[in-house]
């Protein structure tokens, strides 16, 4: 009897732990504000990610107040007010244009879910010309890109070209790894960010930030400017040249907080 019921016990807690909600879930639809591309739609409690299928890189990443801190849009000519933003848009005039929500220059991938469990989510993007590989990796709390296949002789940068807050205006500031000081969106950085390397940015209307973080650290430059319409920050890139070789991982996401020292233990945790 006693067997009888713990083996009753266990189908019970079984089933419980069957049915318990996803953190991660993987649909496909259409990123209509981005010009109605077709994309992977990753939702989790912390982001929403639109990830378009013919480029491989995010067109839009929502936080929970449903605001997009991407920003991208195909129309072509529209440089920094959209067809340019998006993340990581790691490859550009480097054997091919890869990882960018598709806009008239960039040149096509192809995908394959290889991972879909309740608490993570991968897909893989292969150029079209077989010799780079982008593995996205999406997370409750985060999205992991690598860079997991290199085209031999060439190098690529990690970009977050977007808009803080849902809009580019002199409210947004960012925090960088080394230096928790508040900066004005118009500050430049350039250099190599100290270990680990990451930078964060917020809008004064908005209560949190939303990072970028490099797993590996270098002595690559990494440069952050402002354009009229759009941020524009580089992990291994100096002015518009391209430093990173490597099998390389960095992270994006969204911090619920915008207190420096909070943001800097958030974004550590990460690499636990």
């Amino acid at each position: 009897m006693k067997w009888c019921s713990l083996f009753l016990l266990i189908l019970v807690l079984a089933s419980c732990i069957d049915n318990v909600a996803p953190s991660v879930q993987l649909s496909h639809g259409i990123d209509e504000s981005a010009g109605r591309g077709s994309a992977y739609i990753i939702t989790t409690s912390s982001a929403t990610y639109y990830l378009e299928k013919g480029g491989g890189g995010l067109s839009s990443m929502l936080d929970k107040d449903g605001i997009d801190w991407l920003g991208f849009h195909n129309k072509e000519g529209s440089a920094h007010k959209g067809e340019y933003r998006g993340f990581p848009n790691a490859v550009h005039k480097q054997d091919g244009s890869y990882f960018h929500a598709m806009n008239a220059k960039t040149d096509p991938s192809n995908s394959t879910v290889t991972i879909e469990h309740k608490d993570h989510v991968q897909i893989i993007f292969t150029s079209d010309n077989s010799k780079w590989e982008g593995q996205w990796d999406f997370y409750e709390s985060r999205c992991d890109f690598k860079m997991s296949k290199i085209s031999p002789g060439y190098k690529y940068w990690i970009q977050y070209e977007g808009v803080p807050g849902g809009t580019m205006d002199s409210t947004d500031y960012w925090y960088a790894s080394g230096d928790v000081s508040k900066h004005p969106i118009t500050d430049h950085f350039e250099g190599d960010l100290p270990a680990p390397e990451w930078m964060a940015f917020g809008d004064q209307d908005s209560p949190r930030v939303l990072y970028m973080l490099h797993h590996e650290d270098d002595q690559y430059p990494d440069n952050y400017v402002d354009r009229a319409d759009m941020t524009v920050l580089g992990f291994g890139r100096e002015n518009k040249d391209k430093y990173l070789t490597e099998v390389q991982t960095f992270s994006i996401g969204f911090v619920e907080s915008t207190d420096p020292e909070i943001v800097n233990k958030s974004i550590k945790l990460v690499l636990k």
